[in-house]
């Protein structure tokens, strides 16, 4: 490793030779503000927060794209700077819709706190004719207000850069510029899945999930319904954000409390469905490996990368596994076998699930996904909303004792506690596989070459006597790699799992949104995966195959896996989707 020796506010340090003045600030501890800057995804130097001092050059330079040398003598907070970046922000504001008080990002807002931090007061300082405001809500999960947009870009990045699909860009130029569709479409009208990860990377409240706290309290509200809740792997691992604790933190004891301070009926877990999917998928991989099945198998857990393959590659439709994600299969066991054995109603019953996905949003509303003849989820809900119900609901939430699910729909294994993070699936699954084919029971049970926050992973296993290829993806843009592997032949996997967010569901678009800074310096999928995987080796099973609430479910109403009932209840099919 090359280094360089700079001086950073007269401090002498020695950094890497391919650092930026940005990193290398950072690495003596200076903290310098950025915008427009999300580290890998978007380095454009356009918001013009990050300027610096450098000796010898003639004006002010972009601190995140500016490469050091040696030699090289930085101020990063004269009162030069600290006038330019004010003046920044005041433009900004100069056609910014101003609505903080109810902005849904209010308090968690980067813009907003650099607006505290520089002394920003509230009158304008640039007057000038307002941007025509555009504001689509068109596909009932993701809302843009281009009103609150500040043309950072880092949406476009999101969009096109990770996840390879690129639906927004920068339309028009000059006081006109503004993001949006090609030809200014709304969202629904272009092949956009629903994925959020452009919620996450924005630093305004120009983006955020359509809101559908309010179906719950009205739900909550009337006696006629029995509300249940559930949720999904990576929220107990997320969840404790929304209040200000460590990334990480594993919450699933206060999460259940709180769920049953807000008024639910009951408080399940999706992991019971997780397992559940592993159990029916397994049974699917090994019925399509022994009896000529089309492979590689592919997962269909992630509806944002279903949609994906819906609208991109739908000659792929007919390597999908047939199984109903953990969302959709929770609420077809609800509405079926629980509302039958409770003596309740399935039109009666509510379903709410609490998901790290806003194309969850989407999921929930697909046509088939109806087993009982009721929708088999009536609302999704990301992790941000639970966030809100919870503040809303007056919960004091750090100092909620723990507690456990209600029963049976609460138990789970191990196995479909790492659902959340890339790799889990197919290591679930993997579990469960080998089982099943060496009818006897696994000696180990870490399949460790599939994870990590790797885009794409592979690994090859013996099991009874099978070689058996596997991979697992994480990321559209990763995927659009393997896919074209797949379909032009080049690929002998067996097996395939696809998650369409960047470090699977534990990054999912409805997860807290965290500010570029610890973005830009944390690894969140990685230290949200690991509390799954902690949680895990704590669980006494973890085989999915072993719970025993699946078990029951077998024997009073599906009889077995794969069966004709379970395909009925548990399973569902695809369609071409026109991308234009």
């Amino acid at each position: 490793m090359e280094l360089v020796n700079i001086k950073i506010n007269g401090i002498p340090l020695s950094v890497q030779k391919d650092f930026t003045i940005l990193e290398a600030a950072r690495q003596a501890g200076i903290r310098i503000p950025t915008l427009c800057y999300l580290k890998g995804i978007n380095e454009i130097g356009a918001c013009r927060m990050c300027v610096v001092e450098v000796k010898g050059a003639r004006s002010l330079v972009a601190s995140c794209v500016y490469p050091v040398s040696e030699g090289m003598e930085v101020q990063t907070n004269t009162q030069k700077i600290h006038d330019s970046r004010k003046k920044t922000l005041e433009l900004i504001l100069s056609t910014h819709k101003r609505e903080c008080l109810s902005c849904v990002r209010s308090g968690n807002c980067e813009l907003q706190k650099l607006c505290r931090d520089y002394g920003i007061e509230d009158e304008r300082h640039y007057e000038g004719t307002m941007p025509e405001p555009y504001y689509d809500s068109s596909t009932g999960v993701i809302v843009r207000d281009n009103s609150k947009c500040i043309l950072c870009r880092r949406c476009v990045a999101a969009c096109a850069q990770q996840q390879g699909i690129g639906v927004i860009g920068v339309n028009d130029r000059g006081f006109d510029t503004h993001i949006g569709c090609a030809f200014d479409k709304p969202l629904a009208a272009v092949p956009c899945v629903s994925c959020g990860q452009c919620i996450v990377a924005c630093p305004t409240g120009a983006l955020h999930e359509k809101d559908d706290t309010g179906l719950v309290w009205e739900a909550l509200a009337d006696p006629s319904k029995y509300v249940i809740v559930n949720t999904a792997p990576s929220i107990r691992v997320t969840l404790g954000e929304c209040f200000g604790m460590p990334v990480g933190t594993n919450v699933k004891g206060k999460m259940v409390a709180a769920l049953r301070r807000i008024g639910f009926r009951k408080v399940f877990d999706t992991d019971f469905a997780a397992d559940l999917t592993i159990v029916e998928e397994a049974t699917e991989l090994i019925h399509r490996i022994q009896n000529g099945g089309t492979l590689p198998l592919i997962t269909s857990c992630s509806p944002g990368w279903i949609k994906y393959c819906e609208y991109y590659c739908p000659e792929l439709i007919k390597h999908l596994s047939t199984c109903k994600s953990p969302q959709q299969m929770f609420g077809a066991v609800t509405k079926t076998w629980f509302a039958q054995k409770e003596g309740i109603d399935p039109e009666d019953v509510f379903v709410v699930s609490i998901m790290p996905c806003t194309a969850k949003k989407f999921e929930s509303r697909r046509d088939e996904e109806s087993a009982s003849g009721y929708p088999d989820v009536d609302v999704a809900l990301t992790t941000r909303e639970l966030g809100h119900m919870i503040e809303r609901a007056g919960i004091d939430f750090i100092r909620l004792p723990d507690e456990e699910f209600d029963r049976p729909l609460g138990d789970s294994t191990g196995a479909g506690a790492i659902f959340g993070a890339t790799g889990g699936v197919m290591e679930a699954a993997l579990r469960t596989a080998a089982e099943m084919l060496m009818k006897k029971p696994l000696t180990k049970l870490d399949y460790r070459e599939v994870r990590g926050t790797q885009g794409v992973k592979e690994a090859d296993y013996q099991i009874a006597g099978l070689t058996l290829k596997v991979a697992a993806v994480s990321g559209l843009a990763n995927a659009k790699k393997i896919l074209e592997q797949i379909k032009t032949g080049q690929s002998e996997y067996q097996f395939v799992e696809i998650m369409a967010c960047p470090g699977g569901c534990v990054n999912g678009g409805g997860q807290p949104i965290q500010p570029a800074d610890v973005r830009n310096t944390t690894d969140l999928a990685g230290t949200r995966a690991k509390a799954l995987y902690e949680e895990d080796r704590s669980l006494p099973l973890r085989k999915s195959h072993e719970n025993p609430a699946v078990k029951v479910l077998y024997q009073d109403l599906l009889e077995y896996p794969g069966s004709e009932t379970a395909h009925e209840i548990l399973h569902t099919s695809y369609e071409k989707r026109q991308k234009y």
